[in-house]
């Protein structure tokens, strides 16, 4: 009877052992899936940040393309007419749609890029 008793204590004893180590590894994980959700959170931060600065360069290429056609265009009808352009104070020539469009060119070439990551955030 009494190495039955012993053997219960040593068994209730291994199990209050178990249990305490199963609480700590609960614990330990708990605190590791806390991290994990940091770094994620974090990471998806950085990749949000990344992607709205990459829609404003993305932006920034469609108007700096869209300005470098419309200068060729430019160049082109320079070279085309030598060098002269029409004089507006004249009266109307057959080119007047084209220097209005060298004149706008000339006040679009002047304008900022109003594109901004501030923007595309909210």
């Amino acid at each position: 009877m009494l190495s039955n008793r012993e053997s219960a204590r040593r068994s209730r004893m291994k199990k209050q052992k178990l249990l305490d180590d199963l609480t700590a590894q609960v614990n330990q994980l708990k605190e590791q899936n806390n991290e994990i959700l940091t770094s994620v959170s974090i990471t998806t931060q950085h990749y949000l940040t990344v992607e709205a600065e990459n829609s404003v360069l993305k932006a920034q290429l469609d108007e700096l393309s869209h300005r470098l056609e419309s200068l060729n265009g430019i160049i082109e009808f320079l070279e085309s007419t030598n060098g002269t352009c029409p004089n507006p104070l004249t009266g109307p020539e057959p080119d007047d749609f084209l220097v209005n469009q060298m004149n706008m060119n000339m006040f679009c070439m002047n304008q900022p890029l109003m594109a901004s990551s501030d923007a595309l955030l909210y």
